[in-house]
């Protein structure tokens, strides 16, 4: 739903205009009186031949202007004694830009490039620095990295880098055969740890990496760049240079998508993973790539009505078994499927065809590949040194060190990244439980307290707070949601009210109950009507998203079908009833990828979905139906949606039929003549004139029956029924319904 929009910049820490004039000053007053460290130079010559300029860029510095440097830092000097010094053109921080103009720029320095002190080229300013230093710049992927452009009239790629413990930093790759000493970059004055340099005649396509030499125990290494927007496909793990430009076209999904996101909105998601929903057999059974992918699944899933797709992450990761969690170049889709523009176009086409895209963001964890974040410049740069708190036990992985301000930076930035360069509706952060407890997954003597002595982790609490604030401010029809899996409190609450301000959450135990209690026997499930009911007892404690996710169908759990009890025909019938029973519940929904046909294999991120099943009929083709007819009454009947996170929605009839595994209620929308009553029958014992109270008299049509012939079904249908002035269930008026065995029913009050 819709961020409130009354979340102004100021409320994630942008600086009013008095509070930036009185910074800017401060800023250059320590600037004016610092000393000079030793082996900085002043700004270079601004004249001299072509090929000069290129042999002075290319080490970025000018060793051979010395005097003209010494000059300049003199007459810098006496300005200072003076008082009188004048600020370079642009050094002022720029002001809010309107929402007309880059939307993630409103909620940072905006410098453009320009010459630092110590001459050379830079895209930082003052503000910049002091915004990193403090946690609040979130626009870092306009700062750091490669970009090529044209100075002083040569064309090349200007590198920035953070690696404030390095000794030296040098850029290598294809251009200089990948030699280490050929091209040095140059810290910056202010102790900021950045290091910059302009290479000439290096473009786009480029491989690259940064050697660092580190000021700790000798230590080099060869690292992939933090922000690199493009990298060679594993197993090689260079960084590559490539611009960002693409001409979108899905400028009318963009205006009218505030319109479709809020509360009361029907949200429906296809969660996908992109190697293996659709596979080449006939050539090595490769992966589809962005741009064949775009029309395939835009296609089928606008055919199927889903109103959203969920990717699994597509940030560049180096194992592929990983599905994307363990991620090594965070502002890169992966080149496995093609380039930034090839997933650019991919997105736009599905906005064209409707349908939002969210993606599956990790900022938990990291993977401890020597190419990637760990241990960047000799020492844990972005993650904790103390494994208590830097490493994950189950995952063998790097937590991030959520308490250093420019790593969050680094992680809001790249959440916004996504949201404004490739125009994503959505986050869906990973495994936020194990960021909110320090003790998560370990025993005692394992872990270490919070300041208070508790087990919050509470720089990842305010992490989260910040992300969701940020986005709130910037996209407020942007959706963030939360897989956390424990009764953590107000997730889907704004930050104001104190809580961590996600616009949804998981209802992991809605999955884990279902699931559980459907795969007993029937005969069983009377004992156990407690389990299929529980959820509705905290349903609206959060804004929940029902998720049949990836996880229940990997590491020997099984297919959803084939966790489902009996012959084949009782197996569909069972995932039948699952669906109906799902889109009936309060909350949104969610769906992986082969739930949808009943594929009968658990999921292999190596091998293709088992669509061949589809194409041949039967309860297969079935069951896609019956989700698809689920799909468009989701989104045709206002009572499935337009209070999913309200308890005016939901009214039990009856939940106390154990006997029978029975369960009935009432889903309502804003007007209670919408209303749809529901009725489940757990058993696959048909029930005949099995009486149901109603609030209305009159007629009820049958509007979905999971059990109909054309969804493979056995074909127990009432069509019309008349509600009579029989009392019941503290109704005034009852029906007389029969019931399909192993099915689910929905019927609408017929208006007068």
């Amino acid at each position: 739903m819709a961020k409130k929009k009354e979340n102004n910049l100021d409320q994630v820490n942008v600086e009013n205009a008095e509070t930036r004039t009185e910074l800017n000053q401060n800023v250059k007053a320590k600037g004016s009186n610092r000393k000079k460290t030793e082996g900085e130079t002043g700004p270079p010559s601004q004249t001299g031949a072509a090929g000069a300029i290129r042999q002075e860029m290319e080490s970025c510095a000018d060793e051979n202007q010395k005097k003209e440097n010494q000059k300049k830092e003199n007459q810098k000097k006496e300005n200072q004694k003076k008082n009188t010094r004048t600020p370079r053109k642009n050094q002022e921080p720029a002001t809010l830009l309107s929402k007309s103009l880059s939307k993630v720029s409103a909620i940072l320095t905006a410098a453009p490039d320009q010459e630092n002190e110590q001459g050379y080229l830079s895209r930082f300013s003052e503000f910049d620095i002091h915004l990193i230093r403090e946690g609040r710049h979130y626009g870092l992927y306009d700062k750091f990295g490669s970009f090529s452009m044209e100075y002083k009239g040569v064309k090349g790629t200007y590198f920035a880098v953070w690696a404030p413990n390095a000794e030296s930093v040098s850029v290598i790759g294809d251009f200089n055969y990948w030699n280490r000493e050929n091209h040095r970059m140059h810290v910056r004055y202010d102790e900021s740890g950045i290091w910059e340099c302009f290479i000439p005649d290096v473009g786009p396509g480029t491989a690259y990496k940064y050697y660092i030499k580190s000021h700790q125990h000798n230590y080099a290494v060869e690292k992939a760049d933090p922000y690199a927007i493009y990298a060679e496909t594993p197993p090689r793990t260079a960084s590559v240079i490539w611009e960002r430009a693409y001409q979108w076209n899905d400028q009318e999904w963009l205006e009218k998508r505030t319109s479709t996101t809020g509360k009361d909105k029907p949200y429906s998601v296809y969660e996908v993973h992109l190697g293996s929903w659709r596979r080449v057999p006939e050539e090595e059974n490769r992966s589809l790539t962005y741009r064949e992918m775009a029309d395939y699944l835009a296609t089928y899933v606008k055919e199927m009505g889903y109103t959203h797709v969920e990717f699994m992450p597509v940030m560049e990761h180096p194992f592929f078994g990983s599905w994307g969690y363990q991620i090594t170049g965070y502002f890169a889709p992966s080149s496995r499927f093609g380039t930034p523009q090839d997933f650019k176009y991919f997105i736009d086409t599905l906005h064209q065809a409707g349908i939002g895209v969210i993606l599956d963001w990790v900022p938990s964890h990291f993977p401890t590949d020597q190419h990637g974040l760990g241990f960047f410049d000799g020492t844990h740069l972005y993650e904790h040194a103390d494994e208590r708190k830097g490493f994950h036990p189950d995952w063998k992985s790097f937590i991030f060190n959520y308490g250093r301000n420019e790593v969050k930076s680094f992680l809001i930035s790249n959440a916004l990244y996504w949201l404004e360069e490739f125009h994503v509706d959505g986050l869906r952060v990973d495994a936020v439980a194990s960021m909110l407890y320090l003790d998560y997954s370990r025993e005692e003597g394992e872990w270490i307290p919070n300041e208070y002595g508790g087990r919050e982790n509470l720089e990842a609490i305010n992490l989260l707070k910040e992300f969701n604030n940020a986005v709130a401010a910037v996209y407020p029809d942007v959706l963030t949601i939360a897989e956390e899996s424990t009764a953590w409190p107000m997730v889907s609450q704004p930050t104001q009210l104190g809580g961590l301000g996600f616009d949804m959450k998981w209802m992991m135990g809605w999955m884990h109950d279902t699931l559980s209690y459907l795969a007993k026997e029937p005969v069983y499930r009377s004992f156990h009507q407690g389990q299929i009911a529980f959820s509705i007892h905290y349903a609206f404690t959060e804004n929940f998203m029902l998720p049949l996710s990836h996880d229940e169908v990997v590491h020997g759990k099984g297919s959803l079908v084939n966790k489902m009890p009996g012959d084949e025909w009782q197996k569909f019938a069972n995932l039948r009833l699952l669906y109906a029973y799902m889109y009936a519940h309060p909350g949104a929904k969610l769906m992986f990828m082969g739930g949808e046909f009943g594929q009968y294999r658990e999921w292999n991120h190596d091998s293709s979905l088992e669509w061949h099943l589809v194409y041949d009929g039967g309860y297969h083709k079935g069951l896609q139906q019956t989700v698809r007819r689920l799909n468009q009454l989701y989104k045709e009947e206002p009572a499935l949606h337009e209070l999913a996170f309200d308890s005016k929605g939901f009214e039990w009839i009856d939940l106390n039929d154990s006997t029978n595994s029975v369960i009935s209620f009432l889903r309502k929308g804003n007007n209670e003549k919408e209303n749809i009553l529901v009725v489940c029958n757990f058993t696959p014992i048909p029930r005949e004139n099995y009486r149901v109270g109603v609030p209305f008299k009159g007629e009820y049509a049958e509007i979905f029956n999971s059990d109909g012939m054309n969804f493979g079904g056995s074909g127990v249908e009432n069509d019309i029924v008349m509600a009579y002035p029989i009392p019941y269930h503290g109704k005034n008026y009852s029906l007389s319904l029969d019931l399909p065995p192993l099915g689910v029913i929905y019927y609408k009050h017929l208006k007068k």
